[in-house]
């Protein structure tokens, strides 16, 4: 019978085309060479993607095309080179190869010696699919890291918003486009100004001024490029909103705002504690005061249900109350009277339900103004006592009590404890018989150092929250007094000036209650608070005490006659088959003997005789390399020796840790079948494939 057989050949975005393994070429030359030896006969069709990720199918065209003649039984068998140029994404990858088997195509991967469905090694299959997608991940963490790495040394800048230019892309170097920078400023004036998105989005198109997009449009043809962007000239309420909420206006740098799941995921916003910010990075077009002062009432607006400027003066609607019914108190909007308020029940019932409750707005912009002199003369208190503070606490600082030096302290017990464990290792092996006494003394010793090492970390933290939080309040209390200088300037107090200190007024008939913001009403009783903060800032921190919880999950079991037992849970014990299983194929892969553990016993083995390492403990020197959570390799004949089972005379090749859901639940090793034998790279590969599989499995 003559077979109808497709030819897949790929490559992706980050291989050399004339590579001599991957090239599309050399993949149809391997192809062409298997289905002459086997399939003499055959009818073959050849398709091909270029430049296209194994990550996903759907961005592959010549698969799609290839896929919709495998589904409609045009073709019964699909030939690849190996199954990294079919999927570098396990899950998605495995689907796609079921639905194939199940829809009757048999799929031959040459250099895996892979012929399914005929022969169903799927277990071999799945370590081939996990081995295939790690590159692709690792590369991805790698990338995400470099990136992180620049956004914190201020280096990642993908674009900057309207009123910057980037005048060098590649050099991420950037400056105000002052033309722009006229309208940011004009923005954000219209809006303390008392005007909202929509009119602001209104005026700037009746003034035609040009959008961002527009203007990004005739800088690119200005400069001979070509563009498919599109534009209008209608400014939107979105881009006035972006504008305003925007910290890059006032010099900031802020990064690290969204991540992304998925390799090929949506981008998600990241919580305001994860950003990456860095002040000052660059030339501010808004000062920090005006700033300050539109995201206050950004605030102010979305509680208050801001509708705009009025004809009359209204700028305590929404903050007055009136003290004996609690209804707000409405503006009396007549030309012949001084602006003044009232209850609303009186006005819309009469004194039946309530009385008129009136108060003149020059009043209320008194009683205000007395607050403000108040508030300033405390903020600039406090500002004063901090720099006192912050001086007197540098001066009597001790080279012992500064960060360089307790980081200093922390580099020399890290080194100190690196040389413990190797020299603990050395006197084992030079005194065999000693082992369990060099144990116990090296034991105290690295316990005495981690100590003095978290009681160091833990020192640093709190030095450096209490800088923070002292720089923070000078900076805020420096900030407001000079806002509120700025109001006391005034003739008189409009809505944001309000807004940015009021929460409420009640009016009484003989009286006035004024409810400040709460960090506005600590500053009115700044004396107390400055005493607790100096008692702060002069605590030290000599002493610091760490809790530390750990263990391993404990089974609670009860005898016929009522004793309690105790029993270590193993997550590995509880999937010894699936655990062997892998033991035998990795050992088929590799072509070494394999060894599975818990955290405390040998589980499974391949290539070995089982009996002398069944039910063996794991040897203390791989229990260092579970605690640390670090890989084992044996790149070099000079590498120090591991023998990861306690009482077998057998050298660990390599090792990797289980993990499952962020914990270590056991290990895989390789065994050295010579005292000469170091691990090659697909050695490497498999002991993180298969420590990958087995924590996957747990979890699922």
């Amino acid at each position: 019978m003559i077979q109808k057989i497709a030819a897949y050949c790929r490559i992706s975005v980050d291989e050399e085309k004339d590579s001599e393994n991957t090239s599309i070429e050399n993949q149809k030359s391997i192809i062409s060479d298997h289905i002459e030896k086997y399939f003499p006969n055959s009818i073959v069709e050849y398709y091909e993607d270029r430049d296209r990720s194994g990550y996903t199918f759907e961005q592959r065209e010549g698969y799609q095309e290839m896929r919709k003649g495998l589904m409609s039984g045009q073709y019964d068998i699909l030939i690849i080179k190996d199954f990294s140029r079919f999927s570098r994404r396990n899950s998605r990858g495995l689907a796609e190869l079921e639905d194939l088997r199940d829809n009757g195509v048999r799929i031959i991967s040459i250099n895996d010696n892979v012929d399914y469905p005929k022969d169903d090694d799927w277990l071999q299959i799945q370590f081939r699919f996990l081995m295939n997608e790690m590159p692709v991940t690792d590369t991805s963490k790698k990338v995400r890291k470099v990136v992180e790495n620049r956004q914190k040394d201020g280096k990642w800048i993908c674009s900057v918003p309207y009123g910057y230019t980037m005048t060098d892309s590649k050099a991420m170097k950037f400056e105000i486009n002052e033309k722009q920078a006229e309208v940011v400023r004009m923005i954000y004036d219209m809006y303390l100004s008392g005007m909202g998105y929509k009119s602001i989005a209104r005026k700037l198109t009746e003034m035609n001024i040009p959008t961002a997009r527009q203007d990004e449009i005739v800088r690119r043809e200005t400069m001979g490029k070509t563009t498919r962007l599109k534009s209008s000239n209608c400014w939107s309420i979105v881009s006035v909103s972006e504008i305003l909420r925007n910290d890059f206006y006032i010099g900031t740098l802020r990064q690290h705002k969204f991540s992304r799941k998925k390799i090929n995921g949506s981008s998600m916003p990241l919580p305001e504690s994860e950003h990456i910010v860095i002040e000052n990075f660059h030339t501010p077009i808004i000062s920090v005061n005006v700033f300050e002062q539109v995201q206050q009432q950004l605030e102010i607006r979305s509680r208050s249900n801001y509708r705009g400027i009025k004809k009359y003066r209204t700028d305590y609607t929404g903050f007055l109350l009136c003290g004996d019914c609690g209804m707000p108190m409405s503006s009396m909007s007549r030309p012949d009277l001084a602006p003044a308020y009232r209850c609303s029940t009186y006005t819309k019932h009469g004194k039946s339900h309530c009385t008129s409750h009136h108060i003149r707005i020059d009043r209320l912009d008194s009683i205000l103004k007395k607050c403000i002199v108040k508030l300033r003369d405390n903020s600039v208190l406090i500002a004063e006592k901090l720099d006192k503070l912050l001086a007197e606490q540098q001066k009597t600082n001790t080279s012992a009590d500064t960060s360089e030096t307790i980081n200093r302290q922390i580099t020399q017990l890290k080194s100190e404890l690196t040389a413990a464990t190797t020299q603990r290792i050395r006197d084992i092996m030079a005194n065999p018989t000693q082992e369990e006494l060099i144990n116990e003394t090296y034991d105290n010793i690295i316990s005495e150092h981690s100590k003095k090492i978290d009681g160091l970390n833990a020192q640093l933290e709190l030095m450096s929250k209490r800088d923070k939080a002292v720089s923070s309040t000078n900076k805020a209390a420096a900030t407001t007094a000079n806002i509120l200088n700025g109001i006391l300037e005034k003739e008189r107090l409009d809505k944001v000036d309000i807004g940015n200190i009021v929460e409420s007024i009640s009016v009484y008939d003989d009286h006035v209650e004024v409810k400040l913001l709460a960090d506005i009403d600590a500053i009115i009783n700044a004396e107390s608070e400055l005493s607790l903060l100096q008692n702060s800032i002069g605590t030290s921190f000599d002493e610091c005490v760490t809790v530390i919880s750990e263990g391993d999950p404990l089974e609670i079991y009860t005898s016929a006659d009522g004793e309690v037992i105790f029993k270590k849970y193993s997550a590995i014990n509880e999937m010894a088959n699936s655990a062997s299983q892998v033991a035998e194929v990795m050992t088929r892969l590799a072509n070494c003997p394999t060894v599975v553990f818990d955290r405390d016993h040998v589980v499974a083995v391949a290539g070995v005789q089982k009996k002398e390492f069944s039910e063996r403990r794991v040897s203390r020197a791989l229990e260092e390399y579970l605690e640390s959570r670090k890989n084992y390799i044996r790149s070099s004949s000079a590498d120090a020796k591991v023998f990861p089972v306690e009482g077998v005379d057998q050298a660990a090749l390599a090792c990797s840790p289980i993990l499952a859901s962020g914990d270590v639940t056991g290990a895989v090793a390789f065994l050295a079948p010579n005292d000469s034998a170091i691990a090659n790279e697909v050695q490497q590969n498999l002991i993180q494939a298969a420590a990958q599989f087995l924590g996957k499995q747990i979890e699922d």
